[in-house]
């Protein structure tokens, strides 16, 4: 039998209670009933505790894990990400252009500096974006490029390119591109500059990315087996029972469920966050198709740019083919010519022996 929420965080109203307010207000009234059958349901499904809430909702995780209030969160994910002790001591400014050019499928971008001085930015888009490596290195350019200058500012003519520190980029991805299901097993990817000789340069960029749906495959069936496991239930799930299950094994997200079912108190502020993720999910998924889309066209004209070289490649033998064949046929005539010379020679030759 599954259990509800409810048992654990007595905090979560009871769907009466949510209905009885919705209904007794106009403008909760209106919208409530403008959300379809199934989206009504999510609804109230995750606000009495039958399913849980979707971390990753774009206010719910600001709230969460916003690293200027609760940085203690944000430093055990990273410490745990990382495997290496995390302290935050700075919280910057991300590039505005950037997510104002891409806020369809962006759902956070944290961009935080550590203690020495390593500069970490983490992404927690909806849906992977196409080409994630181009663009993350692009990205990654750019943070390191910021950092530079930076660090030439502080130290002036004392500046070493030693004080140029690492940059971390972290991608959390709820839907992740194909090149990642390829991969089913995998829910972590890492990657760091190294040389096919072994020599050994410290080339600063660093990257991880998290395929979310992939990682919720695997644990639905081999279950949380370490802490980063329990981060990653923590900001994928919406199931209730993996959720009682991370809480029992994990008491310290217990905290972070009350703040969210506390948010969730709040009809109003919650059906509009609901609303809101409802629009960027339509976006996401025009977004989502169009990329699909065009990775098929791109696909397709390769293999029609393949099969025209492969074309081409067969007309040119068959055109060396036939030079071949009138070149054998020219030497054919050309006996042919001889034979028919000599033949002549023969014939006269036996008339003159027959005049003899």
């Amino acid at each position: 039998m599954t259990s509800n929420l409810k048992d654990y965080f007595p905090m979560i109203r009871s769907r009466e209670e949510i209905l009885k307010e919705i209904q007794d207000n106009i403008k909760f009234t209106e919208k409530f009933y403008s959300w379809r059958e199934s989206e009504r349901q999510e609804f109230l499904d995750f606000c009495t505790g039958i399913r849980g809430v979707k971390i990753l909702y774009d206010s719910f995780f600001k709230e969460i894990m916003n690293p200027e209030t609760v940085p203690e969160r944000l430093e055990d994910f990273l410490s745990v990400l990382l495997q290496r002790k995390v302290k935050i001591v700075d919280v910057l400014p991300g590039d505005s252009s950037r997510i104002a050019d891409e806020q369809s499928l962006l759902i956070m971008d944290i961009l935080v500096r550590f203690e020495d001085g390593t500069y970490c930015n983490v992404e927690v888009q909806k849906i992977g974006y196409a080409f994630p490596g181009e663009r993350s290195a692009c990205y990654s350019s750019d943070l390191l490029l910021r950092q530079y200058k930076m660090a030439r500012s502080q130290k002036k003519e004392h500046f070493t390119y030693k004080d140029v520190k690492g940059v971390f980029t972290i991608i959390l991805m709820d839907r992740s591109p194909k090149i990642f299901r390829e991969f089913s097993d995998k829910y972590v990817h890492m990657f760091r500059q190294e040389s096919d000789t072994g020599i050994k340069m410290n080339l600063l960029q660093n990257y991880i990315f998290i395929p979310l749906d992939i990682f919720r495959k695997n644990v639905q069936y081999k279950g949380i087996k370490n802490k980063l496991d329990a981060w990653l239930t923590f900001l994928s799930t919406d199931d209730s029972e993996q959720i009682i299950g991370l809480i029992t094994e994990y008491p310290e997200f217990k905290a972070m469920y009350e703040h969210v079912y506390n948010m969730c108190r709040n009809v109003e502020d919650v059906m509009g966050i609901f609303s809101e993720e409802l629009k960027i999910l339509d976006r996401n998924t025009v977004k989502y198709m169009v990329d699909e889309m065009q990775e098929t066209i791109d696909e397709q004209k390769k293999q029609l740019e393949t099969s025209a070289e492969t074309i081409d490649e067969q007309k040119k033998q068959l055109e060396t083919s036939a030079e071949t064949i009138d070149e054998q046929k020219k030497q054919l005539k050309t006996k042919q010519s001889k034979i028919d010379e000599l033949q002549e020679q023969i014939e006269l030759l036996q008339k003159q022996l027959k005049e003899r």
